[in-house]
């Protein structure tokens, strides 16, 4: 009888899926991230899910604008949302609503982090043996030499690495850096302007290489470290943190040019760059120099908030600190939060109020 009814039991389960029956089901929780992010979040998001057991985090990683379009075109349901520049959150999130609810996708979001641009590259680049902080622009623009760049259109680090280069230009030099770099590599060109002491870059919608061109363009900086580590380009600029994670060289440059010290505001934003996109046509997609800072917030649309927000307060915490930092990429302490008074309870004891 005992038999029987042992029997009869693993009968139901497995047939009838009675609950308390095998393990419980994970919430999954969806995340889409900065491709810069890819290594800490990777090893943040290990940690996470040993400490929540319940929860299955399921990544994507993009360049920036790409992450953001996921949200606000394709409509994507996505529990946690974290870009490489935090002025995309205001001005994709904050300025479109979903068309289900009608609301806002986000009305607040965390500067969690900051960064640097370097000039990476491997002992495999032409002219590895004598580059240097002071010749690197020199170095650059010399005939047979292949520079990567990341489509600006989809990915901060593309137009921020134009930024770097005019603002090279207008310090130390040459005059002519900018245009050494890009004249006559584009069908549609990239134009330059300047208007009562800004220069603005303007990246048009339509962004092809011509042929036998120095520059290599892909859509994100993740897709240009395979190319430097092959050999097919000699040098990108890339953030210092991805230099460090995989062991590449790297070419410092001082701050007023780097993207990564808050007192230099007033010289980074001496330059801009514009999209002229028509998929932005209800939004001035212009982002104007200023430090690095990786944003991350919640979408008002997010299937699992609770359990979003139990992620973003694990990155807040000093495991996830700690997880950073191991990776090169440490936090803002505190974190600044814009659209305080919006933010999920939990984690206003873990963030302050931007000034």
């Amino acid at each position: 009888m005992k038999r029987f009814t042992q029997a009869l039991t693993g009968f139901l389960c497995a047939g009838l899926l009675l609950s308390g029956c095998g393990p419980k089901p994970k919430t999954p929780l969806v995340l889409f991230a900065a491709d810069s992010l890819i290594q800490p979040f990777g090893d943040l998001t290990a940690a996470f899910e040993a400490e929540h057991p319940d929860i299955d985090v399921q990544a994507e990683y993009h360049g920036s604008i790409q992450v953001m379009r996921h949200v606000t075109e394709l409509h994507v349901k996505i529990d946690v949302v974290a870009t490489a520049d935090q002025a995309l959150i205001p001005l994709l999130m904050y300025q479109q609503k979903d068309p289900e609810t009608g609301k806002p996708y986000a009305a607040w979001y965390l500067r969690f982090a900051t960064n640097r641009l370097a000039l990476a590259y491997t002992p495999k680049s032409q002219y590895a043996a004598e580059i240097n902080g002071k010749n690197w622009a020199e170095v650059i623009t010399r005939p047979g030499v292949r520079l990567g760049l990341s489509d600006p259109r989809f990915d901060a680090s593309g137009y921020r690495t134009l930024m770097v280069l005019k603002l090279a230009e207008q310090t130390q030099g040459p005059v002519d850096l900018f245009s050494r770099v890009f004249a006559g590599q584009f069908t549609y060109p990239i134009k330059v302007t300047d208007e009562a002491g800004l220069t603005r870059i303007r990246v048009p919608e339509i962004l092809e290489t011509r042929k036998d061109t120095h520059l290599v363009v892909r859509g994100a900086a993740m897709e240009l470290l395979a190319l430097l580590e092959s050999g097919d380009i000699d040098y990108f600029f890339e953030y210092e943190s991805v230099i460090q994670q995989h062991g590449l060289k790297m070419v410092s440059l001082p701050a007023s040019l780097d993207l990564g010290e808050a007192a230099e505001n007033p010289n980074y934003g001496k330059v801009a760059v514009l999209l002229d996109f028509q998929r932005f046509a209800s939004v001035k997609p212009e982002f104007r120099g200023e430090q690095i800072g990786y944003g991350i917030t919640i979408p008002s649309n997010a299937p699992h908030s609770k359990q979003a927000e139990e992620f973003v307060a694990f990155l807040l915490s000093r495991a996830g600190r700690q997880i950073m930092e191991r990776d090169h990429h440490p936090l803002f302490d505190p974190v600044p939060a814009d659209g305080y008074e919006a933010l999920p309870p939990g984690l206003k004891a873990l963030a302050a109020a931007s000034r």
